[in-house]
């Protein structure tokens, strides 16, 4: 995998690049509520503006249809990642048409231009090898390089991440380099006890990569709505809290390995529980309880693990050599709930652990709990990425940047 380093030193003054990002922010009535995925690549895009490329940035925002649709326009992030840069960014209207042929055209060596959402073109996501490589032809034509620096959107085989960088002379992002450098410590280069911590709301999100760390984890901590599952796999009942029924034997089998295998699995001996989802746009206050995590009542739902369970998993965390964290404890959006996961974020600070915040919503309670993003070893921009390579799976945007 060439990186950027080594196009910098062959020139890219006057040179179109094409800068493949992950600007998939969070929204909330056209407002950014974090801009961690747009300064996780100003790095890339400083480095070509500042040697005089013409930079085109380019991502996906959301899941719209295949169509253009203004709830998710690219515009705020093109907007921010103008004031990050401290110049302006020009912005097309569209992807591969006149408005985004017109930006390319306008850019001078050292300028910025952010195109219009790729998913508004039904060709970047298409599962018809024809019509994404339709649509690669199109973005190729607006550029002389291609650098892959979307981490969150490698794990996608889409147009502009699998297809184009076949089209172009291709080279990894700083954010991509470090990313790939981070995972290749918690496979390949492991400083034991290795402690991974794993939430979130569903367990057959995380299945895959469970599957795997079994092979490789010396503990694993389970949190979040997906602990539930595993506390019904024990013979507990769980009152209604978020289950999945049909992955129980699963996780039995789960347990029964990483038993044999003298792998620890940790999970929580109390729970903060409610009558009911809370509401997290108003934030009232709700009447929280904490049991035990065997003695969950009928009609109760499990929000949150307890506060003797936060102090057994800093516990857990406090010789570890190696932490992975993905996946929030509870519904860390609400103060009522958050402080287990707040209590998993500062057993990563005081820990002497290399640390790696695995992205998505964990990077995003990091910062809406007020941590120091600087004080983690990394916080990962892609979640899901992250997940797939430690399941082992092969990347389509990785592979297509080799070589």
């Amino acid at each position: 995998m060439k990186t950027i380093d080594e196009l910098l030193a062959e020139g890219v003054s006057g040179k179109r690049v094409f800068v493949r990002a992950d600007l998939n922010v969070p929204l909330a009535d056209g407002q950014i509520t974090d801009d961690g995925r747009i300064r996780a690549v100003l790095p890339t895009v400083e480095a070509l503006a500042d040697a005089g490329a013409e930079v085109i940035v380019a991502s996906h925002l959301g899941r719209p249809k295949g169509a253009p649709d203004p709830a998710f326009s690219l515009l705020p992030a093109a907007e921010r990642l103008g004031e990050l840069l401290g110049k302006p960014v020009a912005f097309a209207q569209d992807t591969v048409g006149p408005a985004a042929h017109a930006a390319v055209d306008g850019l001078e060596p050292g300028q910025v231009a952010v195109i219009e959402n790729l998913r508004f073109n039904p060709g970047e996501t298409s599962k018809d090898d024809a019509e994404r490589a339709a649509f690669a032809d199109e973005l190729a034509a607006l550029a002389d390089v291609y650098v892959g620096d979307g981490f969150g959107a490698v794990h996608r085989k889409h147009a502009s991440v699998y297809d184009l960088p076949a089209r172009l002379p291709h080279y990894a992002g700083y954010l991509i380099a470090t990313e790939v450098g981070v995972l290749k410590k918690l496979t390949d280069e492991v400083q034991r006890p290795y402690a991974v911590v794993l939430g979130g709301a569903k367990v057959s999100d995380k299945l895959g990569v469970i599957d795997n760390l079994l092979e490789k984890a010396d503990r694993i901590l389970i949190g979040g709505g997906m602990v539930f599952t595993f506390l019904k796999a024990k013979g507990y009942e769980v009152g209604a809290s978020m289950l999945q029924e049909d992955q129980i034997p699963v996780v039995q089998e789960y347990l029964k390995r990483a038993e044999e295998k003298g792998v620890e699995f940790v999970l929580p001996v109390d729970v903060v529980v409610s009558g009911g989802f809370p509401d997290l746009k108003a934030k009232e206050p709700t009447h929280p309880d904490t049991v035990p995590a065997d003695a969950i009542p009928a009609g109760q739902m499990g929000l949150d693990i307890g506060p003797a369970t936060a102090e057994l998993y800093a516990a857990k965390l406090a010789d570890a050599r190696t932490i992975f964290w993905n996946g929030p404890m509870g519904v860390f959006e609400h103060p009522d709930y958050a402080g287990g996961t707040r209590a998993v974020a500062q057993a990563l600070l005081d820990s002497p652990a290399f640390t790696v915040v695995g992205g998505g919503d964990s990077a995003a309670a990091v910062r809406l709990l007020g941590f120091d993003e600087n004080a983690y070893g990394h916080i990962s921009t892609g979640g899901g990425a992250s997940l797939e390579y430690l399941e082992g799976k092969t990347l389509p945007g990785l592979a297509a940047l080799e070589d």
